[in-house]
């Protein structure tokens, strides 16, 4: 990789003369070119774990055998309950945070448990409400830069979003707690709690308590936790948050939260289990629900994570091979990005502390023709947008760099391309600002 930095004029673009940006253009254009012409097949486009990280729970194909199959009244055959194995429960209370009593372990998806507690809501409504939610208008607070799979839910049912801005320590509760108190169609909220999707926010203590004391115009109002990177951390401090089933219920409004989680970037992505807990009344409902779709759950996949990862020690233990493996695609994204793009005010980005993303955000205005560029040279990303309520992002500023599926080499490559289509990108927009040709 060669040396933008030290080729060319130092100092931010917009501090360049008209001279120097069209030498710095022409430059950053021609390593752009010569890249693309390589023909790369690049994917940075969703957080998926890389076989290496599947390999690691291999054990899981042959963890329950033919007598334990049977046990347990025949876990081959219909019944059981909807709310999963007693064992599999206990496995994951730790990780919801509830007793297992209150712990619902489904199947392999946990956006389809979302998903249908949405249209639960809609057709049903909820414990505490009058009627379903699709009797009138709703409203949902999208935190955002966010999960583009959570919008798309809202879009596909007609649920407006309003975008609260990422302060760092999670949503500005400012406008959180004017908003609910205002508007009675604010029937629910999106929140990744720890390490965030994109922005790897972790929310504060603060943060969690107001959200469960809010006064609220809507008496059914939810949030919806997705507690998704739980366990992936990617430091050696494992930061914890506050309970916030523990901190609804001590501010009287225990109903308030449904907490989602998975094993989908623990064990397997396509045959993990899917995890909800709440209240004892959500549990109620959520599995009276369920028990209208489904006789019951895949029990022979919940005991083979049952017997694959022991107890939570084992899971964690697990999460640390994990980390092996990611933390270094992640130092390889950042190390291109400091040295192509520092200095330049072209583009600032986060170093996570967990999670699977790093939150890349270009100049203003340049989001759109960055990743463009980058797809045209070989680089498949998330749309530019998708990280904003119906793939409006106001700024055309933030992309979503998804490290973890490619080899290292791959996220090397990757993150080269990306940097040199964000100076070719945020040179062009300078020289247009300037009225001068690219």
């Amino acid at each position: 990789m060669q040396e933008v930095n030290s080729a060319l004029p130092a100092g931010e673009l917009a501090s360049l003369s008209n001279d120097d940006l069209q030498r710095f253009y022409t430059a950053a254009n021609e390593r752009y070119t010569a890249f693309r012409a390589r023909g790369l097949k690049l994917d940075s486009t969703r957080g998926k774990p890389s076989a290496d990280q599947l390999d690691l729970s291999n054990g899981l194909l042959a963890a329950v055998d033919e007598s334990e199959a049977r046990g347990g009244g025949d876990l081959r055959n219909y019944g059981g309950g909807v709310n999963g194995l007693p064992q599999a429960r206990e496995l994951f209370a730790p990780m919801l945070g509830a007793p297992a009593a209150q712990v619902v372990v489904a199947e392999n998806s946990s956006l389809a448990l979302m998903h249908d507690t949405i249209v639960y809501a809609l057709l049903k409504g909820v414990p505490g409400g009058k009627a379903g939610w699709s009797t009138e208008p709703v409203t949902f607070l999208c935190p955002a830069p966010g999960y583009d799979r959570h919008f798309a839910i809202c879009a596909q049912y007609g649920i407006k979003m309003i975008a609260v801005p990422m302060t760092g320590t999670g949503p500005d509760m400012d406008i959180v707690e004017k908003l609910v108190a205002e508007d009675a169609s604010i029937k629910g909220m999106w929140c990744v709690p720890k390490y965030a999707n994109p922005t790897g926010d972790i929310y504060s203590d603060e943060v969690v308590v107001r959200l469960a004391k809010m006064k609220t115009a809507a008496a059914d109002f939810r949030i919806f936790w997705d507690n998704a990177y739980a366990v992936h951390h990617l430091t050696d401090k494992k930061h914890e948050i506050a309970n916030i089933l523990e901190a609804c219920a001590a501010a009287g409004n225990a109903d308030r939260a449904f907490v989602f989680a998975s094993t989908s970037k623990i064990t397997l992505a396509g045959a993990g289990l899917a995890l909800f807990a709440s209240s004892p009344a959500n549990v109620a409902w959520m599995t009276k629900n369920m028990g209208f779709r489904s006789i019951g759950p895949d029990k022979i996949n919940q005991l083979r994570h049952v017997k694959f990862l022991k107890d939570f020690a084992g899971l964690e233990a697990l999460m640390e091979k994990h980390r092996a493996l990611i933390v270094p695609k992640m130092n390889a994204v950042l190390d291109v990005l400091k040295q192509e793009l520092a200095g330049r005010g072209v583009a600032t980005w986060t170093n996570p502390d967990g999670g699977y993303f790093i939150s890349f955000d270009v100049r203003e205005g340049c989001a759109k023709r960055v990743v463009q560029l980058a797809e045209e040279a070989g680089v498949a990303m998330v749309p530019a947008g998708n990280t904003f309520p119906n793939g409006n992002d106001p700024k055309d500023s933030n992309i979503r760099i998804a490290p973890t599926f490619p080899a290292l080499d791959g996220v090397k490559l990757a993150a080269e391309g990306i940097a040199l289509a964000t100076l070719v990108g945020v040179a062009e927009n300078e020289l247009k600002k300037r009225g001068l040709a690219a």
